[in-house]
């Protein structure tokens, strides 16, 4: 089944001299259970689509189907409920809410979505057990290492059990054996047949994938099955 379905899709800023095409006729598919690394230097469209298949942008012309359903199409509103029931965040800078535990930040889609909260607590010690990090739900971000509280930005990413994980620099701010966890968990997801989509500009990161898809001026430069590396 087709989770992503990007077609001929573009995206303009400005008006006039000060236009700027970041995306120019995208097409792409990603299957269910595909695990893809997008790659781009600065000014090649990669952050642009990743807003795009994020939902946190529309584009300006074309069409983008998430899951079946045509997201280019929905206002401000569905926008935000696709968001939070299909698509699993990770970003670079954690993005946790200080003073307030593992466990309740993993809770934090499900609170949004209306999920009653023993429910919610349930399902996030799951997910914080899926990342090996059940013995810490009760800490907070300053008690965690940076590799610790990229796993609970994972935990919160799985909890909504989304169509899409999207990772924008997810290894960006970590060591290198921090890094190696959070790959190690993405290895184990992609096992167990989720969908991942990576955004990175490092050639290691990006080899753990079995897809890698480079962009160049807003365009689709290539896109190859690759031999995973492991480690």
């Amino acid at each position: 089944m087709t989770v992503l379905d990007v077609r001929a899709v573009t995206k303009v800023y400005g008006d006039g001299a000060a236009t700027v095409h970041a995306l120019r006729g995208v097409s792409l598919d990603v299957e269910r259970g595909e695990y893809v690394a997008i790659m781009g230097s600065s000014g090649s469209g990669k952050s642009t689509l990743m807003n795009i298949l994020g939902c946190l942008d529309i584009p300006s012309t074309g069409r983008y189907l998430l899951d079946g359903v045509d997201v280019s199409r929905l206002n401000d509103r569905q926008l935000a409920l696709v968001r939070n029931r299909r698509i699993g965040f990770v970003f670079q800078s954690f993005n946790l809410i200080p003073r307030t535990t593992a466990v309740a930040n993993v809770e934090l889609p499900l609170a949004y979505a209306g999920v009653k909260p023993a429910e919610r607590r349930r399902r996030a010690l799951v997910a914080l057990d899926m990342v090996g990090l059940a013995d810490r739900a009760g800490h907070e971000p300053n008690q965690l290492s940076g590799g610790q509280q990229q796993r609970v930005a994972v935990a919160r990413a799985l909890v909504t059990e989304p169509a899409l994980v999207l990772a924008d620099e997810p290894t960006g701010n970590l060591d290198s054996r921090s890094t190696e966890d959070i790959l190690r968990i993405f290895d184990d997801l992609h096992a167990a047949g989720r969908t991942i989509v990576l955004i990175t500009h490092e050639t290691d990161v990006a080899a753990r994938a079995s897809r890698l898809i480079r962009l160049f001026d807003g365009q689709i430069a290539s896109d190859i099955w690759q031999e995973r590396i492991l480690t």
